[in-house]
């Protein structure tokens, strides 16, 4: 079963950066889609990035050119890169595979805010 951690995030103003990452136990992870997604309190959690196994990437539309998958399979590590963030992206921010059928992790909180 492989187990996913993730981290990186914090408070960070509008129109700043920060770098997640989710590290992912297990051998397998290379043939792995994998996917960031995130939550509100009180919503239903959203997928945000996908990266497929050959590397190609997709996101949803409200983060599109500012967001960047990409993974270090040597690592077992998938990131996102965030720039230009704005209140809205505020959420705790999981990593799971796409579609999300692993044990979901802690996520990290990602707030955005002056």
């Amino acid at each position: 079963q492989v187990q996913l951690v993730e981290s990186g995030g914090g408070l960070v103003q509008p129109g700043g950066s920060l770098r997640l990452s989710c590290a992912a136990s297990g051998s397998i992870f290379s043939i792995y889609h994998m996917g960031w997604y995130r939550q509100v309190l009180g919503k239903e959690r959203e997928w945000v990035a996908v990266i497929i196994s050959d590397g190609r990437t997709n996101y949803r539309d409200s983060v599109k050119g500012r967001f960047t998958i990409s993974r270090d399979n040597a690592k077992n590590t998938v990131y996102l890169q965030m720039n230009s963030l704005k209140p809205e992206d505020t959420a705790v921010y999981y990593c799971n595979g796409f579609p999300a059928t692993l044990t979901w992790g802690q996520g990290t909180q990602v707030t955005v805010s002056s």
